[in-house]
């Protein structure tokens, strides 16, 4: 690739809670463009919802993180490609055989009979928190936000309950910006070791969770390794974690920003499957993570990207494309789709497996929340929220509130 003069990526967003100012630009100026990576590569960044489209569906262009030329962001996303890959760096049929192996797990039917725990769930942390009474701010993140995606997967993984706390706990370490990396490499790895304890006592005691089920029809059948299975549990526990939490507190704030559509979802709970799909698309959660390498010369939005050349797939700016969705930048939980899903869980086959869940989890959080405190309020105004790092994906760290 030509070493032009580009603009270093991940872009700084425009507010800690706006998508960066760049996007608007290339969208109207060049949606297929280079940009200059932390390690002084370069790579392609794909702006347009047609484009990234393509990309999450091109069989020409690799996730495999190993191939020369794929575009990590960091020093931190360049060391863990060397790790084991699981399925979401994997390319078909490897990438659907390992996906399969856990998939059943997800499907909307298996999430539909879920729904009166993860109700449970969100009911006994309300209660908990509400006994705790607010007479001081409370903040929702540590007492709500965290642990309710948190218990659920854990749950689905096979977590014994009385290790629940533990497990939050390290996964919040790990997850969040302020921690040190010594500090959050250390998390990583104390939940990777219990990941590896667990996988040992369901080979001798098998349950009915997911862990078990990798442990009887795939491990102890020799298709995985012990490895394997301890990798898979770690990338269900932790992939989508923070970006739920992030997604509750947004939309937390995103109601007090629009107190016209807070009322309304008091008054109408039928509008909550509207208010979350929205609020997937407003705020992309997980927004770098749509990167490939292509395996052989294609053209995009009338460039030529050489085989060994890297591509970014912006869904973060294809959320906000104006000729897929008119006045993109304004929240509209009445919004029409048309046809035209947002891109927050990604697109194609690597779509998140977990989809139907965190739908399930936000529609549920949202109806009971606003249900049980109907005075809710953010104590402190937006722009003093602690946010996450603005070339990070957007991000609440704290969220005090009254009731």
């Amino acid at each position: 690739m030509a070493t032009d003069v580009a603009p270093r990526f991940p872009f700084q967003r425009a507010s800690a809670l706006e998508p960066p100012a760049e996007y608007a630009h290339l969208r109207a100026r060049e949606p297929v463009s280079r940009v200059t990576l932390f390690d002084g590569s370069q790579a392609w960044l794909a702006v347009k919802y047609e484009d990234v489209c393509k990309i999450s569906t091109d069989t020409r262009l690799s996730k495999e993180r190993t191939r020369p030329g794929f575009p990590e962001l960091s020093a931190g996303g360049k060391a863990a490609a060397k790790n084991k890959p699981t399925f979401v760096d994997m390319d078909s049929p490897a990438h659907m055989d390992q996906r399969g192996m856990v998939e059943p797990f997800f499907v909307k039917e298996k999430i539909e009979a879920m729904k009166p725990y993860i109700q449970r769930t969100i009911d006994s942390l309300l209660d908990s928190m509400i006994a705790k009474g607010c007479a001081e701010p409370v903040d929702l993140v540590e007492n709500f936000a965290l642990p309710v995606p948190s218990y659920i997967i854990y749950t689905i993984l096979g977590v014994p309950f009385a290790d629940l706390e533990y497990l939050t706990a390290q996964n919040a370490i790990r997850s969040n910006g302020s921690a040190t990396a010594q500090e959050a490499s250390l998390a990583n790895q104390e939940l990777l070791d219990y990941l590896a304890k667990l996988v040992d006592q369901r080979l001798e005691e098998p349950q009915n969770d997911l862990i078990s089920k990798l442990v009887i029809e795939q491990l102890r059948n020799g298709y995985i390794e012990k490895s394997d299975a301890v990798q898979i549990a770690f990338l269900l526990l932790v992939a989508g974690n923070a970006t739920m939490v992030n997604m509750i507190n947004l939309g937390v704030v995103v109601l007090m920003q629009h107190p016209e559509h807070y009322e309304a979802l008091k008054a109408d709970p039928s509008l909550i499957s509207g208010f979350v799909q929205e609020l997937c698309r407003y705020h992309t959660g997980s927004s770098l993570a749509m990167k490939r390498v292509a395996k052989v010369d294609i053209e995009l939005g009338g460039k030529t990207i050489r085989a060994g050349e890297g591509i970014i797939a912006a869904n973060a700016s294809a959320n906000r494309d104006e000729d897929i969705f008119p006045n993109p930048d304004e929240f509209d939980m009445r919004r029409d789709f048309a046809g035209h899903d947002a891109l927050g869980f990604g697109f194609g086959p690597h779509r998140c497996i977990a989809e139907h869940l965190a739908i399930a989890e936000l529609e549920l959080v949202f109806a009971t929340l606003f249900r049980r405190l109907p005075n809710l309020k953010v104590s402190i105004p937006t722009e003093e929220l602690e946010c996450s790092p603005r070339h990070k994906d957007v991000g609440i760290l704290k969220l005090p509130v009254l009731w």
